[in-house]
C-alpha cells in the first residue's frame, strides 16, 4: 500500500460524534493510513456555530456547501443529523465525486432509495455502519458476511435510551416517568425524549435493517411503530412473575413472502439473549438459514462507539479510493412487499380489569373465541374492586387482536384493559 498518498477529508457537523471523529482522525493517523493506503487528512469541518466546535478554529466554516463542492476535498463526513441540509449535502458531494459516511439513520430511512442512486450514479459510495447500533458491526455483515445466506430475522434492541429505562423499570420497580428522570441526569435521554421513547428512533434503524436483511427497499413509513410511553410498573412486574421483561424491539422478519417490520415493547423469555441485555446496551439477535441464530452486542450510541464505526467506514473508503474500487451497492433486487400490521401474527399478554361476579371469566373466553385467538392461559388476581384477568394467548394476527380488546372493551364485566403487549420467541 502507499501510504504517502494523502486523502483529504471533508466532515459536516462537530458535535459529540463530530467532534471524537476530529480527535480519532488525528490521533490514530498513522495506523489509519497503514490500513486505508493512503494519509487521512481532516481539513475542513462545517459548523453552524462557530465557537461551539472542540476543535481547532482553523479547520471550521459555516459555509457547509464549499466543503461538498471543494475540488481538494475527497471523502465526506456527515454528522449532523436530521433530514435537511443534510439531504441536500449529501447529494452535491455524490455529483461532485465525493464518497461519503453518513451516521444518519433518520435520512437513509426516508430517503435511502435516493441516495443510493445517486451515488451509483456518480461512481462513489455510501457508507453507514454508524446508523444502526453505534460501534456494533451489523450492517456489514447482513450486507456482506451473510450476503450468501438467506436471513429469516432480525429482532434486536436498537436504542440505548428505552432500554435503560426499561431496565430500570424491571430492576428497581421504578414507574416510567422517575426510570425516564434518571435517563436524562446521567445523560442517556434528551431533554425532549420523544424520538427515542415513542420508537422513531428505532423504527428508523428497523427500516435500515430490513432492507439489508431481505434485499427489498423499506422506508421508516413501512415500520409499525409503538413506543413504551404506556408501560408500568404492573406491566413490568406481571411479566416478571411470568419469568418474562419488556423490550422495545424492532423485528423484521420474512412472514408468507413478505416483508414484517415493526417496532413495539415486547415481552420475552428471560432466558432469551436479549434479555439479558441491560441499560443503555444494544444488540441485534438474527437468525438465517444456513448459519442459524447469532447476536451482535455493544454499545449502540455515545461519542467513542459512533466515531468507531464512522472511521471503520472511511477506512473502506478511503481502500475504494486508492485502489480505484468501489463497495457493494444496494441490494434491493427482490422487491418484497410490506406486510401489513393487521397480517402479523404474535403471541399476546392482555391485562384486564374485571367485575369480580360469576359469569365474567365465560364472557371473556366468548370473545376471544369470537375473533378465533385461542387462549393459553387466564389467571385471576386479587377480588371485589381489584379483581383482575392476566390472559396469555397462542399466536394470532394483529387485527384479531385488536377487535377482540374493542369487544372487550364494551363488555359490561370488563372495566379496563390495562394493557395488551406483544409476546415473541416463545413458540406458537
Amino acid at each position: 500500500m502507499n501510504s504517502q498518498k494523502t486523502l483529504k477529508v471533508g466532515m459536516l457537523g462537530c458535535g459529540v460524534v463530530g467532534s471524537e471523529v476530529a480527535r480519532l482522525i488525528v490521533a490514530n493517523q498513522s495506523d489509519l493510513a497503514a490500513r486505508s493506503g493512503a494519509k487521512l487528512e481532516l481539513v475542513k469541518v462545517g459548523v453552524r456555530n462557530l465557537n461551539r466546535a472542540n476543535i481547532s478554529k482553523e479547520l471550521l466554516t459555516t459555509d457547509l456547501e464549499s466543503i461538498v463542492k471543494d475540488a481538494n476535498i475527497d471523502l465526506i463526513i456527515e454528522v449532523i443529523g436530521g433530514i435537511e441540509p443534510a439531504r441536500s449535502l449529501i447529494l452535491s458531494a455524490f455529483e461532485n465525486g465525493k464518497s461519503v459516511v453518513t451516521a444518519n439513520k433518520a435520512l437513509l430511512a426516508k430517503h435511502g432509495g435516493e441516495l443510493f442512486a445517486a451515488a451509483d450514479k456518480n461512481g462513489v459510495d455510501l457508507y453507514y455502519e454508524a446508523s444502526v447500533a453505534g460501534a456494533i458491526p451489523i450492517l456489514r455483515p447482513l450486507r456482506e458476511s451473510l450476503v450468501g445466506d438467506r436471513v429469516q430475522r432480525v429482532m434486536g434492541i436498537v436504542n440505548g435510551t428505552t432500554n435503560f429505562i426499561l431496565t430500570k423499570m424491571d430492576e428497581s420497580g421504578a414507574a416510567f416517568g422517575d426510570a425516564l428522570k434518571e435517563a436524562q441526569s446521567l445523560g442517556f435521554a434528551e431533554a425532549d425524549p420523544t424520538a427515542d421513547v415513542e420508537g422513531f428512533d428505532a423504527a428508523a434503524k428497523a427500516a435500515i435493517l430490513a432492507g439489508l436483511a431481505f434485499h427489498s427497499r423499506v422506508t421508516d413509513a413501512d415500520v409499525f411503530r409503538e413506543g413504551i410511553s404506556n408501560i408500568t410498573a404492573m406491566d413490568v412486574a406481571v411479566a416478571k412473575s411470568l419469568d418474562l421483561v419488556v423490550k422495545l424491539l424492532a423485528i423484521a422478519e420474512l412472514s408468507d413472502g413478505k416483508i414484517s417490520v415493526r417496532v413495539h415493547p415486547t415481552l420475552i423469555s428471560r432466558s432469551h439473549p436479549l434479555a439479558a441485555v441491560r441499560e443503555a446496551f444494544n444488540a441485534v439477535f438474527v437468525e438465517s438459514e444456513s448459519a442459524g441464530a447469532m447476536m451482535f452486542y455493544g454499545r449502540g450510541a455515545g461519542g467513542a462507539p459512533t466515531a468507531s464505526a464512522i472511521l471503520g467506514d472511511l477506512v473502506a473508503v478511503a481502500r475504494h479510493r486508492v485502489s480505484g474500487g468501489l463497495g457493494p451497492r444496494e441490494s434491493d433486487y427482490a422487491d418484497l412487499a410490506i406486510a401489513p400490521m393487521g397480517s402479523t401474527k404474535t403471541r399476546y399478554l392482555i391485562r384486564l380489569d374485571v367485575a369480580d361476579r360469576p359469569g365474567v371469566l365465560a364472557a371473556v373466553a366468548q370473545t376471544f373465541a369470537k375473533h378465533e385467538v385461542s387462549i393459553q392461559t387466564v389467571r385471576q388476581t386479587g377480588r371485589g374492586d381489584n379483581a383482575e384477568l392476566i390472559v396469555m394467548t397462542h399466536k394470532a394476527s394483529d387485527a384479531a387482536l385488536a377487535s377482540t380488546v374493542a369487544d372487550l372493551s364494551s363488555l359490561d364485566a370488563v372495566k379496563d384493559v390495562a394493557s395488551v403487549i406483544r409476546v415473541e420467541g416463545m413458540g406458537a
